[in-house]
């Protein structure tokens, strides 16, 4: 085994209580981090957004979360050097890679990914452009790290990255990276489900390097790696896009959706806001996007009329993925629920079809190929995606009576 670099001799004398990782310990400065107006932010983002409709556990948030994934990413990167020699490395690019694991969800956008597929900037931009302005910068570079590197490491778009700040972007992004090992741990446990536990620690034991610095593992850790991709395909079935969950999801998404295609409300409000911010700009707004909101908030959300499969390849699906003609449909089939059921308005109808989500299996395996199969190959992944995304079609204080009238409505289109 190699002796651990230097660069890893970091003060950890700074404890915060977690009820996933019993103990983390802040490196020397980083309290300062945590106290800026950025970070404390994520006290008032719940990581899993409206989840809690469907488990009320899960109101944890992205304070919580962060702090763990701080705490995985020096797990990870401090067994990965007890294993394989890491002589490039050096304590300012350890210390930068601790700060972008800690602030990688400082531009998170609030309710969770119900903003996803919107026309916004993405999320790792905001936080690289946080870490590179004001007091967050400010108290990075107080602590030994270098905000620019931080902001690299977290936002793979900004150039010129060496050699070490792409090594701990592919720490920090991946199959077995930091983000998940804390994030399905800690989203079963608030949530009270078994899917997410995750071994960590015998994880962590089989990491290796392949060649291009690449994280990973050896045939022992393939398991790990099935662990992890299997709990995140339960965790989606189970929690993650649970029916309700998806009902406040797309409900959001609908009323956030139509304020920015009518103009009345931009892009830039968007960033920087918590949950509650969130609610008060949307309220703010009033009328159907104010409605759609604040009956989410009041826990009744649309209920589901028609569920099935949603099938990628059908000519339907061009139309149901694009957001604005999505909403058009929504429009024809509220005109075809009034004539067939009810009274209906464009906003009593909301179709949902969650965004695509990936199986990542390209992570390396390295020694005796002979132990190193997989259930995981590409079909595999796959198929898992396609047994997750279901298309459904919500109506408030929606009736069986209105199932034929929205199947009616699928089968015509295109």
């Amino acid at each position: 085994m190699p002796e651990l670099p230097e660069a890893l001799a970091i003060d950890l004398s700074d404890p915060v209580r977690d009820p996933i990782w019993r103990h983390i310990y802040l490196p020397r400065g980083f309290r300062a981090i945590i106290e800026t107006p950025d970070f404390v932010k994520l006290i008032g983002i719940r990581q899993l957004g409206p989840a809690w409709l469907a488990y009320p556990g899960a109101t944890h948030t992205r304070y919580n979360h962060s702090l763990g994934v701080l705490e995985t990413a020096r797990r990870l990167l401090s067994s990965l050097a007890g294993r394989v020699a890491l002589d490039f490395i050096t304590e300012e690019g350890v210390r930068s890679f601790l700060a972008a694991a800690l602030c990688h969800d400082v531009g998170h956008f609030p309710w969770a990914h119900s903003l996803k597929e919107l026309p916004l900037v993405d999320h790792e931009v905001l936080t690289g452009r946080a870490l590179r302005e004001g007091a967050l910068r400010d108290a990075v570079g107080a602590a030994g790290a270098d905000p620019e590197r931080a902001a690299a490491i977290v936002d793979a778009e900004l150039p010129g990255a060496d050699r070490e700040t792409r090594f701990y972007r592919g720490l920090l992004s991946g199959v077995l990276d930091p983000d998940k090992l804390d994030y399905l741990n800690r989203d079963a446990y608030f949530c009270g489900v078994p899917y997410g536990l995750q071994d960590v620690d015998f994880a962590l034991s089989r990491l290796a390097l392949a060649p291009g610095d690449r994280l990973a593992v050896d045939a022992r850790g393939v398991m790990s790696v099935e662990a992890v991709l299997f709990s995140k395909y339960l965790m989606y079935r189970a929690v993650y896009w649970h029916r309700t969950v998806r009902s406040a999801t797309a409900m959001v998404k609908k009323a956030v959706a139509g304020a920015l295609a009518s103009g009345r409300l931009v892009a830039g409000s968007l960033y920087g806001l918590d949950d509650a911010g969130f609610v008060r700009l949307a309220v703010a707004l009033g009328g159907a996007e104010a409605a759609l909101v604040e009956r989410v908030v009041e826990g009744r959300p649309y209920r589901a009329v028609f569920d099935e499969p949603f099938d990628d390849l059908s000519p339907a699906a061009p139309i149901l993925l694009d957001l604005a003609k999505r909403a058009a449909f929504e429009e024809e089939l509220a005109r075809r629920l009034s004539r067939a059921t009810r009274r209906a308005r464009p906003e009593d109808v909301v179709v949902d079809v969650p965004e695509p989500v990936s199986f990542e299996t390209e992570l390396p395996v390295v020694g005796d190929s002979r132990e190193a199969g997989s259930v995981f190959g590409p079909d595999a992944s796959k198929s898992f995606s396609r047994s997750l995304r279901r298309v459904r079609v919500l109506v408030r204080d929606g009736t069986e009576a209105d199932e034929a009238a929205a199947r009616a409505a699928l089968d015509a289109l295109p």
